[in-house]
């Protein structure tokens, strides 16, 4: 079977491959990765999941995958996460997401959380994650468009402002920047290519046609417990 790319908010912008050898669907939740790997998925790329709209992704569901012989990629949000913490099993992570949590330089699932729109409006993103706003204002230092000290307040009330509430109006704002220099700053944004999950997700996508499955199972033995078992008996197929 043809592989399979969970994935939403973190691909919005993006051109994508016009690949009919790949499948998209929508961000991953609990009993997707593991109804993938029962389908005969040989490849599942994970990107973005579900965590409050509903249970999130479990652990078990992708060593499950692993010892069945699929290969299991993730990248950028929800897959950066899971691919750091399962990579000891032989997940496979890609990108600079998945490396910060993988050092534990990251370890809050908040540094990726964000809010978008629905499937027919693309997942637009409705808010700006924690990730991409380090890396668009690091990245804007490095070019000589922002001051340290501008800098530093946008950094610092990134990371005490909700998810949901973190836009970059409201983070220039909160920061002090005038109207001048905040229209400066999201023309910057707007013409300086993808965030940082984005670029993270182009990543995981470009390494799909090298990608095959796996020869052979993980050498951990995967243990069936009885939440398990109720999660497959609750699939209902």
């Amino acid at each position: 079977m043809k592989p399979i790319v969970f994935a939403g908010p973190s691909l919005h912008g993006l051109q994508l491959p016009r690949d009919s050898r790949v499948e998209f669907a929508p961000p991953a939740g609990c009993g997707d990765l593991l109804r993938a790997a029962r389908e005969g998925r040989g490849v599942i790329g994970l990107i973005d999941g579900t965590f409050e709209s509903g249970p999130a992704v479990w652990h078990k569901e992708i060593l499950f995958a692993l010892a069945s012989g699929c290969t299991v990629l993730g990248a950028s949000s929800m897959g950066a996460i899971r691919a750091a913490e399962c990579a000891a099993f032989g997940m496979i992570g890609i990108g600079q997401v998945f490396e910060d949590f993988l050092a534990g330089r990251r370890s809050a699932d908040a540094d990726v959380a964000l809010i978008h729109g629905p499937m027919e409006l693309g997942y637009v993103p409705l808010s700006v994650a924690l990730v991409d706003v380090e890396d668009a204002v690091a990245r804007m230092h490095a070019a000589g468009e922002l001051s340290d000290t501008l800098r530093d307040e946008i950094v610092g009330q990134a990371r005490a402002m909700f998810f949901k509430s973190r836009t970059w109006p409201s983070l220039l704002s909160a920061a002090g920047a005038d109207t001048g220099c905040s229209q400066r700053i999201t023309r910057w944004i707007a013409g300086n290519g993808p965030g940082l999950k984005g670029r993270d997700a182009q990543l995981l996508l470009e390494a799909l046609p090298g990608t095959g499955r796996r020869d052979g199972r993980i050498d951990t033995a995967f243990l069936e417990t009885r939440f398990f078992s109720k999660l497959i008996a609750g699939m209902g197929d």
